[in-house]
């Protein structure tokens, strides 16, 4: 991560729009990597965790996770989703203070760069599922795989990865990120 890690985190979100803005209409219903979730699925996971996370950062209610927070939009609503937690944790003071979730404890910026790696992994995903090309951050994408491998040192993959797949070594950083969070590369 450079000196400012909101810029970075919106140009994470800026590299994967320009992947989401290339989906095809016949491409939405798609499978992807993962296994459970659709091309739309995954878009509405990262909309979705962006209204989450305004809402613990904001301290305001969390949103309806039952909802569509796609409308019919999705690259909208990723870019309206992705500008409002941007501002959020651009906000005075936030990235130096502890949120609590179901995870644990955490500053801002650690939240940031969980944010950041899970949306940088989807981003994966969404190129795989699509044949798309992946144009994101290499140096984001190197700094969010060495703070995964850091935070699942502590704690359990159940519920959150498969287990680490194997990768050839001079793979892409994002190819490195994908299969340590458990997806066949």
């Amino acid at each position: 991560m450079t000196s400012d890690p909101v810029a970075d985190l919106g140009r994470a979100f800026e590299a994967v729009g320009e992947l989401i803005a290339r989906i095809e209409p016949q491409q939405w219903e798609a499978p992807t990597p993962c296994t459970e979730w659709t091309v739309r699925d995954v878009v509405a996971h990262l909309v979705g965790l962006n209204l989450v996370f305004t809402a613990l950062l904001e301290g305001g209610p969390m949103p309806d996770r039952q909802a569509d927070p796609l409308g019919t939009d999705p690259l909208a609503a990723y870019r309206t989703s992705a500008a409002a937690v941007t501002a959020a944790f651009g906000a005075p003071g936030v990235l130096d203070k502890t949120f609590s979730g179901p995870l644990g404890d955490a500053t801002g910026v650690g939240r940031l760069r969980i944010r950041m790696a899970d949306l940088l992994t989807h981003g994966w995903d969404l190129a795989r599922a699509t044949g798309l090309r992946a144009d994101l951050p290499e140096d984001l994408v190197e700094e969010s795989l060495a703070y995964i491998r850091v935070q699942m040192a502590e704690h359990s993959r159940a519920g959150r990865f498969d287990d680490e797949q194997p990768v050839a070594q001079d793979a892409l950083a994002l190819d490195k990120l994908a299969a340590f969070t458990g997806r066949v590369v």
